[in-house]
């Protein structure tokens, strides 16, 4: 500590970018280091050293250039940063030696030059930072504390304190002996009569970060958490940490952020000891983690608390064990005991304390979900574990990642509140309505005088679609701009328009095709409210035409020959099946006397459409397969089996309801693998449909009133 060294160092720093208040904001490397000896006990100062650094990139800004008077020619010949950093070791050792001295701590007129600079190039390079690095004292706040009227600690600059003690200007001009020198001079100042100050507010430096866990009770300042976006999928805490290098992460302050799927969305939560910290951090908006450059933005407390916040006693006592390694596995056989995963690691990679270090995620009834977390006392370990990926256990191949505290929370609290069919109650206390007003939804029809925008800005509301749409915004229908939300209850980047005639919209996807809207082009095609109902089912509508989705109808129960086991009634509230921001129904258009303003609908589709639209929109972010996706089966909404045969030719729609005339029943299946096929689904449904080849014998009937039945239409993909 300080307060117990014999000495300080001054030190200073700059990099071939910016400096002063900007230094470390636009990652470039050290170029100069200048450091000199002050004696605390004896007031005497050491020799003044100045080193030039070689950094892997020779580019000097304009304004580096101008600031420092170096040239590229002079950084070619110098040291690079680990030999001058052994340099500076040796320099201060052999003076302290000569003065008599054992310790000394670091001085610097701002932290930056340490946590923004020093730091952060330092973990790029795999270097390994002296233990002198690692605490430092600010010369701006030891001098706020003998002045405090100076003026905050922020807008301190070393030619004002100069001034406000009555210190003449350091008369040097060479860029960092004109630092150090000023620096000496407040120090040699401060430590006489009348102040006699003593250097006791020690910074310091975190080796690395402390996994932990987060209650949803404890408080957490806003003014401590960043977002940063863009990250890897496969980067874990300690990653996101090492990003962060130099700066103070409060314990378990990293959430890996994941999306409706369960899985990573390229998104964390980042919160640090104070707001000090947090303000660095948002200086390296924009810096790289490998080839990628990462965003960095504010966030709130209860963001974090959301993401990181968990109130599971299985999971605190299971976090509770410092400094482990977690690992994630997926895929687990559901008979899979703890000996055998113990086993399936093997010797090579012990789990912390055995079977006690391993935690099974279940679903709210008991049944295993197939994933499990393991704690690994080490490095060596994990990796050791992370090298049986794929490997197979029992008759399934199992998949290991790098895991985080807040991701255990979060899966655990994600499938402790899946809904359960058969948790429900059989009907609401409040009965609600399936869907919104149908007055409001357009009649289908075949007329193609609406048009779709594809690829619309998430952000873009109605005054950016009515001025996207220029001179053509008069010939919209009032009430007619639909748009279409996610799975998540966010804009999709789809809308549909209803124009006032066919040949309107054909002058709209002309002209309006491929135009920009906030630095994005939007994609403009003609259609029909018919077709548009097929695109919200799944269907895709491009210029090449119009492509049927995999199923026109709403999934159908098993015929007659499984009416011995029929579907249970079940009205399920929308609450137990959509999140609350798809249960917005738009008000019904009102009467005026004068032409109405355009207004802003989120379009909900037709009963049997709604389940289709929301498969059919994703997150925005890729999904790696990282953490899992839920699988959720749900009853059919009232009135969907009618609608969908009532939606057939007469004599197709006979045919059916005489071979189905059973309620049907909507099955979804969420988080199947991309490569799924048809095959596929109906071997996992195995049993509850007949072969087709004894359909014929049932009932004669069209191609069209077939595929009511056809096993592969059951499903929609």
């Amino acid at each position: 500590m300080a307060s117990h060294s014999d000495t300080l160092v001054v030190f200073f720093g700059a990099t071939a970018g910016a400096n002063g208040g900007k230094l470390g904001s636009d990652e470039r490397e050290i170029i100069l280091l200048v450091w000199q000896i002050v004696d605390l006990h004896e007031k005497k100062v050491g020799k003044l050293q100045r080193c030039l650094v070689k950094p892997d990139t020779l580019e000097l800004t304009d304004q580096c250039k101008e600031e420092t008077g170096l040239t590229l020619e002079d950084l070619v010949k110098a040291e690079p940063l680990d030999k001058v950093l052994q340099q500076f070791q040796q320099s201060v050792s052999s003076e302290l030696k000569c003065l008599g001295r054992s310790s000394y701590t670091l001085c610097v007129n701002s932290p930056l030059v340490i946590r923004q600079a020093l730091h952060p190039e330092a973990s790029k390079k795999n270097l390994v930072l002296p233990e002198c690095f690692f605490s430092f004292v600010d010369a701006r706040k030891e001098f706020h504390k003998c002045c405090p009227n100076a003026g905050p600690v922020q807008k301190l600059e070393l030619a004002s304190m100069l001034e406000y003690v009555g210190l003449p200007a350091v008369s040097e001009q060479m860029m960092g002996v004109r630092e150090v020198s000023s620096m000496v001079q407040l120090t040699l100042h401060i430590l006489a009569e009348p102040y006699n100050h003593e250097f006791s507010c020690v910074e310091t430096v975190k080796y690395k970060f402390d996994s932990g866990t987060c209650s949803k009770t404890e408080p957490v300042d806003s003014e401590t958490v960043i977002r940063a976006r863009g990250l890897p999928w496969q980067s874990s805490d300690q990653d996101i940490a090492r990003f962060f290098k130099g700066l103070s992460i409060a314990k378990g302050g990293v959430a890996l952020c994941l999306n409706a799927q369960g899985r990573r969305n390229g998104e964390a939560l980042v919160r640090f000891i104070n707001s000090e910290h947090r303000d660095l951090a948002l200086e390296r908006h924009k810096h790289h983690m490998g080839s990628r450059y990462i965003e960095v933005y504010k966030a709130t407390g209860e963001e974090f608390l959301k993401i990181a916040g968990g109130t599971s006693n299985e999971v605190a006592q299971f976090l509770s064990k410092e400094n482990q390694v977690i690992i994630r596995m997926r895929g687990l056989p559901f008979t899979a005991t703890p000996q055998e995963v113990v086993s399936f690691l093997g010797p090579e990679s012990p789990v912390t304390d055995g079977t006690e270090g391993l935690l099974f995620v279940k679903y709210p009834d008991g049944r295993p979900t197939g994933d499990a977390f393991v704690l690994f006392s080490c490095e060596e370990y994990a990796q050791n574990a992370l090298k049986k990926h794929k490997q197979i256990l029992g008759k399934r191949y199992i998949e290991l990642f790098r895991s985080t505290a807040a991701e255990v929370q979060q899966v655990l609290n994600r499938y402790m509140s899946t809904p359960l069919i058969s948790t429900l109650p059989p009907s609401p206390i409040v009965p609600v309505p399936v869907l919104a007003s149908p007055s409001f939804l357009p009649a289908a029809s075949s007329t193609r005088d609406c048009v779709r925008l594809r690829g619309l800005p998430y952000t873009a509301g109605i005054e950016d679609i009515l001025e996207f749409m220029g001179e053509h915004t008069v010939d919209i229908k009032p009430h007619g701009v639909h748009m279409v939300l996610n799975q998540q209850g966010r804009p999709s980047g789809d809308a549909f328009i209803q124009m006032k005639s066919s040949d309107k919209a054909f002058m709209v996807a002309q002209k309006c095709h491929k135009k920009t809207m906030k630095d994005r082009y939007v994609e403009v095609f003609q259609c029909s409210t018919e077709e548009m109902s097929i695109v919200l089912m799944g269907g895709t509508l491009n210029r090449s035409g119009l492509s049927p989705p995999p199923c026109k109808l709403p999934c159908l129960s098993p015929p007659t020959a499984y009416a011995a086991f029929p579907t249970p009634p079940a009205i399920l509230s929308e609450a137990a099946l959509y999140q609350p921001p798809l249960l917005a129904a738009p008000r019904p258009p009102q009467t005026t006397t004068h032409s109405p303003a355009h207004t802003l609908a989120y379009y909900p589709p037709h009963p049997h459409l709604y389940m289709n639209m929301n498969m059919n929109y994703t997150a925005y972010y890729p999904s790696p397969p990282v953490s899992p996706s839920t699988v959720s089966y749900f009853a059919a909404p009232p009135g969907a089996m009618a609608a969908a045969v009532a939606s057939q030719p007469h004599h197709a729609a006979a045919a059916a309801s005489s071979v189905l005339p059973q309620p049907g029943a909507l099955v979804r299946m969420q988080g199947l693998p991309y490569n799924t096929g048809v095959k596929d689904i109906l071997s996992f449904f195995q049993g509850y449909q007949y072969a087709p080849d004894e359909y014929s014998g049932m009932v004669q009937m069209s191609e069209q009133a077939r595929s009511l039945i056809q096993p592969k239409e059951w499903l929609c993909l």
